[in-house]
């Protein structure tokens, strides 16, 4: 389908599945100014009163000396990863870092970790299986670093048995390698360890958390570690030209989403159990993982792609409902893959309303 009908459908629809409701720019910055003392001074370059007071809060969430905030998770990752290959250097002289093979860092970031910062990617376990400690058993080069997410999203959110994760974070230890957490969804993964976010991270040397996820902050991330790394992690703030001449509404937003949005996350992860267990009820529709084990979760439909998009847009026109925020080909004709991620918007639809909308997808899809 052409993109500006797709997106002029959306556009027009007043209940969402998946995320938190749109908001325009206009809004976005109008919420910011609520409340705020007219005293208030911006941060210049990453400095200030604001900016400083939000990096030691967000150190002391994650249980952590020190954190930076910066523009982008793309910088927060790499330059983590720069870090760690040069401290390991001087013993192991290794460029090597451990990660998935569906990691974040590879395509969606463009590789951007070997062309920039010459770092080589060993890809450890299996394309469509969460990480094992059998797999990195079988690692057998020297490792500056070990890269995990936490959840993992292109498996459809899922988390290592919290074992599991203590026996790997223990595995790079004994090898000498840093641990890094690409935890763009971390704040999704409470609820189903049971601990808060201080002990999550603290199996980790540095923690990557996302401010425009969950949250839904304008843009922006947190890089949180030893006092001596985030001091390093620093410099190449510099150099990747991430020091932003002022960075306050980015933090202003991320703020807002960790006082208001933090405590939802409960609710969410729970209402992502709701749904998944009300859909998969339906003929010709899977949930991986099932239960969803955070917010989000894949939906397997028994339907050809080149049709849900659509009939997608039949039904918000229909009904002003948007079920669909992405949808991909699997590599079996006629089943297809959607990822669900619940927020704010979902929590006022109702499993019945849900369903039914679901059932007439199919429907039309396989008519």
């Amino acid at each position: 389908m052409d993109t500006a009908e797709i997106q002029q459908a959306r556009r027009a629809c007043t209940r969402f599945l998946s995320h938190h409701y749109p908001v325009s720019p206009k809004q976005a910055l109008l919420a910011l100014a609520e409340g705020l003392d007219d005293d208030l001074e911006t941060d210049v370059y990453g400095s200030g009163a604001l900016i400083e007071g939000f990096e030691a809060r967000v150190a002391a969430l994650l249980g952590k000396a020190a954190a930076v905030f910066l523009p982008s998770g793309t910088l927060a990752q790499q330059i983590a990863l720069r870090v760690h290959a040069d401290r390991s250097a001087a013993s192991s002289a290794t460029r090597n870092v451990v990660m998935h093979p569906r990691n974040h860092l590879d395509g969606p970031e463009l590789y951007g970790y070997q062309h920039l910062h010459g770092l080589r990617a060993i890809h450890a376990g299996g394309v469509d299986q969460l990480l094992t400690l059998d797999d990195l058993s079988k690692v057998a080069e020297p490792v500056a670093a070990l890269l995990l997410e936490l959840p993992q999203r292109e498996l459809g959110g899922q988390l290592p048995h919290w074992d599991d994760l203590m026996a790997q974070t223990e595995w790079a230890r004994s090898r000498g390698a840093a641990t890094h957490m690409d935890g763009a969804r971390l704040w999704e993964c409470g609820p189903q360890y049971g601990r808060d976010y201080a002990q999550i991270a603290a199996l980790f040397d540095t923690v990557y958390v996302s401010f425009y996820k969950i949250l839904g902050g304008i843009t922006g991330a947190a890089l949180a570690g030893p006092a001596a790394v985030i001091a390093e992690a620093r410099v190449w703030q510099k150099r990747h030209g991430g020091t932003l001449f002022h960075l306050y509404p980015y933090v202003l937003s991320a703020q807002r989403g960790l006082d208001e949005r933090l405590p939802r996350v409960p609710a969410y992860c729970a209402r992502a159990r709701e749904l998944a267990a009300a859909l998969t009820n339906l003929p010709g529709v899977q949930s991986v993982p099932n239960p969803p084990q955070t917010n989000m979760f894949q939906l397997y439909l028994r339907a050809p792609h080149e049709r849900l998009m659509p009939v997608a847009v039949e039904i918000a026109h229909e009904t002003g409902v948007w079920l669909l925020s992405g949808a991909a080909q699997t590599a079996l004709p006629g089943l297809s893959r959607l990822e669900i991620s619940v927020g704010d918007a979902a929590l006022d639809l109702t499993d019945a309303e849900v369903v039914e909308l679901f059932g007439c997808l199919l429907e039309r899809a396989n008519a």
